[in-house]
């Protein structure tokens, strides 16, 4: 791998991880997540034109994969809600490859090598460290992202079959980014008109940046798995971790603790090994 497609990759992962450090840091986690969402689909409306049109196997893998996307991002907006972005991003983030690593072993049989079987015995480690670090009060949100990760890898499972069906992977992306992005304003404009104008009003910039950083996000990661191996990519994506934490401690001022650190850590370490098997 170049030096260049390396921090490129290192980009995607700050970029994923401050798009949702955007939400975070919004007056409401639902409205930031309806604008970033918003801001996303009218950008992919606006490249959409001069791309492709998926092949017509792939549209039902679009269709599904909105549908679980549409769920991803209100339990975001839900567990942001209810806890910091320093524990509900790197469980999220740490427990999707884990949880696509079994549903490959269960439904397509495959059979995991020694090394995946260690990185899912490290994930499993970090993943009892992080929930040990969460005060009583908050395993709500850890909760909800756990459910979210599940949500992530169903996602994850549909577009691996989406993208290849569709000879065109970046209109593919583009048309989930675009119709994730109408049905949250809409909802939110017919049932709390006055709460999204104050929101666009306080937060739009929020929701433009965002919206560019998850769209940049993805859109660097796919052009990286053209210029290197998909499981080295793969496995450099997830230290959006580190810089979500990182973001927790330095933008959002949130405490992270030695053993939550540690526990981010050690989960990095296993989503590493299981990319990398």
């Amino acid at each position: 791998m170049s030096g260049s497609v390396f921090a490129l990759l290192m980009l995607a992962a700050c970029l994923h991880a401050s798009w949702n450090t955007l939400i975070k840091a919004a007056t409401s986690a639902w409205f930031g997540t309806v604008l970033v969402a918003g801001f996303a689909s009218l950008l992919a409306l606006c490249a959409l034109p001069f791309l492709p049109t998926p092949a017509v196997a792939s549209w039902p893998c679009i269709a599904a994969s909105v549908l679980l996307q549409l769920l991803y991002l209100w339990l975001i907006a839900r567990s942001y809600g209810q806890a910091e972005l320093g524990l509900v991003y790197p469980v999220m983030r740490g427990t999707a490859p884990l949880l696509v690593a079994l549903c490959n072993v269960a439904l397509l049989g495959e059979q995991l090598s020694g090394m995946a079987l260690a990185g899912i015995g490290v994930l499993c480690a970090g993943l009892l460290g992080m929930a040990c670090s969460v005060p009583r009060g908050r395993r709500n949100g850890v909760g909800l992202a756990l459910l979210n990760a599940l949500v992530i890898a169903g996602y994850t499972l549909v577009d691996g079959v989406g993208v290849r069906l569709s000879a065109a992977p970046a209109s593919y992306t583009l048309w989930i980014f675009l119709l994730c992005g109408l049905p949250l304003p809409l909802w939110a404009a017919l049932r709390q008109p006055a709460a999204l104008a104050a929101a666009l009003r306080r937060d739009w910039w929020r929701g433009l940046l965002g919206g560019l950083g998850t769209i940049s996000s993805y859109g660097l990661a796919l052009w990286a798995m053209t210029q290197a191996p998909l499981a080295v990519v793969a496995a450099l994506r997830e230290t959006s971790i580190l810089f979500g934490l990182l973001l927790a401690r330095l933008v959002l001022g949130e405490h992270t603790g030695r053993l939550r650190l540690l526990a981010a850590l050690v989960m990095l370490s296993g989503v590493v090994l299981l990319r990398l098997a």
